[in-house]
């Protein structure tokens, strides 16, 4: 796991160790860089695979392409044989070297032969040609900006892991409004758009080949490739395929010559991960969770769970009971991230990197079992509503003015009567539309007038969501749950979930790989209809089916809890004079991006207890930390290292 940056053009010759200092946590062990006429690019490493070699950057043969990596390119070993075997000389035994013989062999469709969490910068001397590659499903980032009239000093193109590292290429980039307007509307910034003008990012899947000063885009995989079945069947042998292929990915994901470990939430998706490791070894195998001291937050946590599979599969287990400092935390993780992020798990992902990393340097999680697996509530929702649908529009409309606000907000970690306030109020919308109301954040009742007229006269209301629309209705099949899930995977998965992961483990210096977001495992998802997917009307109804055998029963009988903090009760008690300070009308006015009365509407139902808008309100909160983190320099905005546990 590494840090890379690195620009094409002239510029000073202090320009990357600048760019690279900022990268220090992604890559603490090591640093490397390469200048040559026109391009100079490097990478801060942490040492994963062959520690002792796999200096970056690396080259081939005749040194005509250079490579630099950020993330793992878990099939090297079978990769490195075969091009060894066709005459390539190596040099070291680590991962990164396989990128620059393939490509001698096969140029740029050699991507399709990857299979691992990456993006990489190649540059190809004698073609004068650097390429910029994202990894599938987008779980390593990779930043781009071109350059525009009238910046002269800057360089041509410049790209970095991470926006902070960027800016030191490109400083003074200003705010967009529009990536704040789609921000407020769904928790984070959708790609490939970022929070500052002129910087975007470079797409899950897609290949960037900048020559000349010329970028081409070669979008190499697309989630929707693989189509779904239709029919509500189900192959043979599906339970044993599905064994078979988690069993491989995970046997891949754990290649690695330091230390790993596994968060273990006590969760279905995590569970089957560690199932999986059990059976590809019998070595010791450290696990990791966390929960929360209080008592008022007991529903939060999943302790008792994840100490079951621990005791089950006989892990080295660490349970941590914490204790977090809210008014240290949140603007740490608001630093880390780099933009506006407002999903509120990022909490216990930073806790629970930071407890990991003082035993292991990698760890796996179950992130993206939801999106493959249908996990998520709104996903049963889904499927319900589309049988609700058949009730004529007009009661379905009555219903939603007469009988949903007259609903609670529910609390706990998992608000039973919140969700079916908004499939009451929602139900008589077509079901693209009710889906993209569950997975936003603007209240109904003030919707695009919680901006300012100034606001809102330069960004507009949200762009993302007609985007979303489209993407919902391109998805192909015809069922409302395949093509949420699918909507879920080229969005939400990406630009919050992994996102998130990425940064938030980084912070430590920990490398958090993801076994389901693998396009083996993608693929073989999708050939499961979503009748089966949803068997018994169950989240992940095929999962617990073929895990029965497998997992303790306790853990297949267990609802959906999710990795949640009570952040409710927070910004009510332990975080309410620190959310009136920064949401105060002085404070909202000097933004101007939303209007006061809002603000206090928000504040006024929240903690009367009428709502529950902690989203909202942590958005707010959060935007207004890395707001105020913006006057400092891009090195200040990285994290101290100090411990925020207690």
């Amino acid at each position: 796991m590494c840090g890379i940056a690195g620009y094409l053009g002239e510029s000073h010759s202090a320009l990357l160790d600048h760019m690279l200092a900022s990268l220090t946590h992604r890559g603490p062990d090591e640093v490397g860089h390469h200048h040559e006429h026109g391009v100079t690019f490097g990478v801060r490493r942490l040492r994963v695979i062959d520690p002792v070699g796999g200096h970056q950057p690396i080259a081939n043969e005749t040194g005509s392409v250079r490579v630099v990596l950020n993330g793992e390119i878990y099939n090297y070993r079978e990769l490195r044989e075969e091009l060894l075997q066709k005459g390539h000389t190596f040099r070291s035994r680590c991962d990164t070297e396989v990128l620059v013989h393939l490509y001698e062999e096969e140029g740029e469709a050699s991507v399709h032969r990857l299979r691992g969490m990456f993006a990489f910068a190649l540059w190809d001397r004698d073609r004068q040609t650097l390429l910029l590659v994202r990894d599938r499903f987008g779980m390593k980032p990779l930043y781009l900006s071109v350059k525009v009239p009238g910046s002269e000093s800057e360089p041509l193109v410049a790209f970095s892991s991470e926006l902070p590292s960027l800016l030191v290429a490109r400083p003074g980039r200003t705010v967009d409004l529009r990536a704040l307007a789609d921000y407020f509307t769904l928790l984070y910034v959708p790609g490939p758009r970022t929070v500052y003008q002129g910087i975007t990012q470079v797409r899950p899947g897609e290949l960037l080949r900048i020559r000349q000063g010329r970028v081409e885009s070669w979008q190499y995989f697309r989630p929707d490739q693989a189509v779904p079945l239709t029919d509500g069947a189900v192959q043979p042998g599906a339970v044993e395929h599905f064994h078979e292929v988690l069993q491989e990915t995970v046997r891949q994901h754990m290649v690695s010559d330091v230390p790993l470990g596994l968060f273990l939430s006590g969760g279905l998706d995590s569970g089957a991960i560690l199932a999986m490791m059990r059976q590809v070894t019998n070595g010791p195998i450290r696990t990791f969770s966390i929960g929360y001291g209080a008592e008022a937050d007991r529903s939060y946590n999943e302790l008792d769970a994840a100490r079951l599979l621990a005791n089950h599969f006989g892990t080295q287990h660490h349970a941590e009971m914490l204790r977090p400092d809210g008014l240290q935390l949140l603007p740490r993780i608001a630093a880390v991230m780099g933009e506006p992020f407002a999903d509120a798990s990022a909490i216990p992902t930073y806790l629970v990197s930071q407890v990991a990393r003082q035993s292991v340097t990698v760890a796996l999680s179950g992130i993206g079992g939801d999106e493959l697996f249908g996990g998520y509530p709104r996903h049963l929702g889904l499927l319900a509503a589309s049988q609700y649908a058949s009730i004529p529009p007009s009661v379905r409309a009555w219903v939603a003015r007469q009988i949903a606000p007259r609903l609670s907000e529910g609390a706990g970690s998992r608000n039973r009567l919140g969700r079916l306030k908004r499939f009451l109020r929602d139900g008589h919308a077509p079901l693209g539309n009710q889906y993209l109301q569950w997975t936003t954040f603007l209240p109904s009742e003030w919707g695009a007038s919680a901006f300012t007229p100034d606001f809102l006269e330069e960004a507009g209301s949200c762009t993302a969501t007609e985007k979303f629309l489209d993407l919902y209705q391109a998805w192909p099949s015809r069922n409302p749950t395949d093509r949420a899930m699918g909507l879920d995977l080229q969005t939400y998965l990406p630009d919050d979930l992994l996102r998130m992961a990425d940064r938030l483990s980084m912070a430590h210096s920990l490398e958090l790989r993801t076994p389901f977001c693998d396009h083996d495992l993608l693929a073989f998802a999708q050939s499961i209809p979503a009748a089966v997917r949803f068997s018994g009307w169950r989240l992940k109804g095929f999962m617990r089916q073929a895990l029965r055998n497998t997992l303790p029963a306790k853990i297949l009988a267990r609802p959906k809890t999710g990795f949640q903090v009570p952040l409710a009760r927070w910004l009510r008690e332990d975080l309410r004079d620190m959310v009136h300070d920064l949401l105060s009308d002085r404070a909202v006015r000097r933004r101007g991006y939303v209007k006061p009365e809002y603000v206090r509407w928000l504040l006024q139902e929240h903690e009367s207890g009428r709502r529950n808008f902690c989203d909202q309100l942590y958005a707010l909160v959060m935007l207004e930390l890395w707001m105020e983190q913006q006057k400092s320099t891009a090195t200040a905005l990285q994290p101290s290292g100090e411990s925020v546990l207690s």
